[in-house]
């Protein structure tokens, strides 16, 4: 994954969004942890993987990876807008393959970043997102592609007056 191609998007994309909106001389980071958690929350209700209750299986591949790069742009527009740069681990660390844990630990780490503001919490949140696309299947590659999508996808709503 070409981390340094995706954050030269989204610092495009967020200043196209802060300057259309008059934004510029607000702090973002509480609304964008926010909107992470929330985009976290659509991820894993995609995964459908907590729903012990439900028959129904998961969303496709393809709207899970929709979701998991709406978390990939809020975990990006968050490291700009702090001055933190992620880093992809070079070794991923071995998780199990409950899903469901891997949801709830990364609320917390984001809980813990929020709290902290530290680039340690912050590596620590991109790490364990990445870890996630793992259990769900994707590669590096996949990520990169559906991100740029994305990101296409984004600033079209940003013309339509999403």
């Amino acid at each position: 994954m070409n981390i340094v191609k995706l954050l030269e998007m989204q610092a495009a994309l967020d200043e196209h969004i802060q300057t259309k909106h008059d934004l510029n001389a607000e702090n973002l980071v509480e609304r964008k942890i926010l909107a992470l958690l929330v985009e976290l929350g659509e991820l894993a209700n995609e995964t459908r993987c907590f729903k012990f209750w439900s028959l129904k299986g998961p969303a496709g591949k393809e709207t899970i990876l929709a979701e998991y790069v709406d978390g990939i742009h809020f975990i990006l527009s968050l490291g700009i807008e702090i001055g933190f740069v992620p880093e992809i681990p070079s070794e991923a660390e071995e998780h199990g393959a409950d899903l469901t844990a891997q949801f709830i630990a990364i609320y917390g780490y984001i809980s813990e970043f929020r709290t902290k503001l530290t680039e340690t919490a912050y590596q620590k949140v991109f790490a364990e997102y990445l870890s996630l696309g793992e259990m769900l299947g994707f590669s590096a590659a996949d990520v990169e592609q559906a991100y740029v999508s994305k990101n296409e996808v984004n600033y079209e709503r940003q013309k339509q007056g999403y």
